[in-house]
């Protein structure tokens, strides 16, 4: 299955994703901080990453502004986790290069069903 890098600020935010995501034989790495979030990414190579936006120091959206103009992270795929759900926090994800974009509080399927999909290159 896929190697996912979860980051958020939040620990048990990070617990129910790493939970329901190696039940489903991910790989997960946990990331509670976004400092220094572009090394990591390329040391570790993910097939994916979910990311929170709401963190503190760098929002979630600088963070995938800066993966994208980044050589070795640039073409990984992103899932965006947070609890911003109105259509224009959607859409300004996607326009800054979020695969997906899922609305906290998410469904156990919800969650799967992103990171299948944007491994599987949808």
């Amino acid at each position: 299955m896929a190697k996912v890098m979860i980051v958020d600020d939040s620990m048990a935010d990070l617990k129910y994703a790493e939970s329901i995501l190696t039940a489903a034989s991910h790989r997960v790495m946990l990331c509670p901080s976004s400092e220094g979030i572009e090394q990591q990414v390329i040391s570790s190579k993910p097939d994916v990453i979910l990311l929170d936006i709401v963190m503190p120091g760098r929002s979630g959206y600088e963070i995938l502004r800066s993966l994208r103009r980044t050589e070795g992270a640039k073409d990984i795929p992103v899932v965006v986790i947070s609890s911003k759900g109105q259509p224009t926090d959607i859409e300004w994800g996607k326009r800054q290069g979020a695969a997906e974009y899922l609305v906290k509080p998410y469904s156990a399927d919800a969650l799967k069903a992103a990171v299948e999909k944007v491994v599987a290159g949808g």
